[in-house]
């Protein structure tokens, strides 16, 4: 199944996930095998803000952000993931002619994870340990269950939250689920669209997309910032796991997918590999 194109909707606000469903659509209609991973960052901010639930994120030594998942916003982001954004998705693909299947990870334990038992971050200048976070890394993704979709002519709609040893959800980082998804399915594509056009020289300068970026091989990449850190350790990690391709781009910008996927957008690879 090496054809197959992985493709993560980001969560910012200003990405246009009826463009990218559009273009999924062209994909399906031109027989490509299409897996559509997606956060939503703006809906469970939405939702949390009309619950009064105030939503936090941790900051580990290295740098990298991620959300800090107590009860009560694992209840959210369940929420806004199963219940707004991806049924959205699934609507708009029927709109277009395209099948699509939506499943949490906890849908047949599509998504495994091992919860983390604690998380290191820096608040106020010191490290702390924090114990009472929902959240895990994904270990295992049900590959024959999407492959059995895939080739019933289907498309895989798929997000957090993943189901962890003790049969219990937690939330899951969605550009890492993305990249485990790609690398159970040999895919050939990893493409992650984000509120950026690529992975920018000066953050300050939309301007400045580098077409090759190499990720460091060890730690968060010291030259990026906010949520483009998790990101390039995501395609780390699907590169290393054997993703032959793995592009960052622009997802609000017209046909996104089509655009990036014909060479706007950054090219990731590894520290260690030639282009």
């Amino acid at each position: 199944m090496t054809g197959i194109t992985v493709i993560k909707c980001g969560g910012h606000a200003a990405v246009d996930p009826a463009a990218i469903c559009a273009d999924v659509a062209e994909l399906y209609q031109a027989e490509r095998r299409v897996v559509l991973a997606h956060g939503g960052s703006a809906e469970i901010e939405e939702l949390a803000g009309r619950l009064g639930i105030t939503l936090r994120r941790l900051v580990s030594p290295d740098g990298v952000s991620a959300r800090y998942t107590d009860a009560a916003t694992l209840k959210v982001v369940t929420m806004a993931l199963a219940g707004g954004v991806k049924p959205r998705l699934s609507t708009t693909l029927a709109a277009l002619g395209v099948p699509g299947v939506g499943l949490t990870g906890l849908d047949g334990g599509v998504l495994r994870a091992r919860r983390k038992p604690v998380h290191r971050a820096v608040v106020d200048g010191r490290q702390v340990l924090v114990r009472d976070d929902h959240s895990g890394r994904v270990t295992s993704v049900d590959h024959e269950l999407l492959t059995v979709l895939l080739e019933a002519g289907r498309v895989p709609v798929v997000s957090p939250p993943a189901l962890a040893e003790d049969g219990e959800p937690v939330n899951t980082d969605a550009d890492r689920a993305a990249a485990a998804v790609a690398a159970a399915l040999k895919a050939g594509t990893l493409l992650l669209l984000t509120g950026a056009p690529g992975v920018l020289a000066d953050a300050t300068d939309e301007r400045s997309v580098l077409p090759v970026y190499r990720v460091p091989g060890t730690g968060a990449p010291a030259d990026v910032s906010g949520g483009m850190r998790l990101k390039l350790v995501a395609a780390r990690e699907a590169l290393r796991a054997g993703v032959s391709r793995v592009l960052v781009a622009d997802g609000r910008r017209p046909h996104p997918v089509l655009a990036a996927l014909s060479g706007e957008a950054t090219r990731i690879v590894l520290s260690e590999e030639s282009d």
